[in-house]
């Protein structure tokens, strides 16, 4: 199998992680500042990190609401990943992400992070969730 790339998107960062080559874990690996406003989407970081890693996929967080609709957010996600294909020519999936920031809080806060350092890491974090999420309901 080949590394996955997870991304969570959001307006003004994008949490990265990616799968080991088993595809059983999930690994942080950095948040990228974008400027959804101005069309600034990370993707000159995105390439670096495609040509290190060679994600054969893209799976991105998809922010549903409780009812199962879409609303702005989750176009706004459709949006990027419409833009990665063109862009990269890799395909995108798309994972419910509902509740995995909170999930990540909860995380954070039971390791002890400081509330301060917690925005350095929470983006990352549901970037892993999301893509752990992921490989657990995709695996053989």
């Amino acid at each position: 199998m080949q590394r996955l790339m997870g991304l969570d998107v959001g307006s003004v960062t994008v949490g990265v992680a990616v799968s080991d080559l088993l595809g059983y874990t999930a690994q942080p690996i950095e948040t990228i500042r974008i400027d959804e406003a101005k069309q600034e989407y990370g993707f000159d970081r995105i390439a670096e990190l495609v040509k290190e890693y060679n994600p054969a996929k893209f799976v991105l967080g998809l922010p549903k609401h409780m009812n199962n609709d879409e609303g702005v957010r989750a176009l706004a996600s459709r949006h990027y990943g419409d833009l990665l294909v063109e862009r990269f020519g890799i395909p995108v999936a798309y994972q419910d992400e509902r509740l995995t920031t909170a999930q990540a809080e909860k995380i954070l806060i039971q390791g002890n992070t400081r509330r301060e350092n917690r925005k350095k890491y929470i983006d990352k974090l549901a970037a892993v969730l999301i893509l752990q999420n992921y490989l657990d309901s995709h695996s053989l």
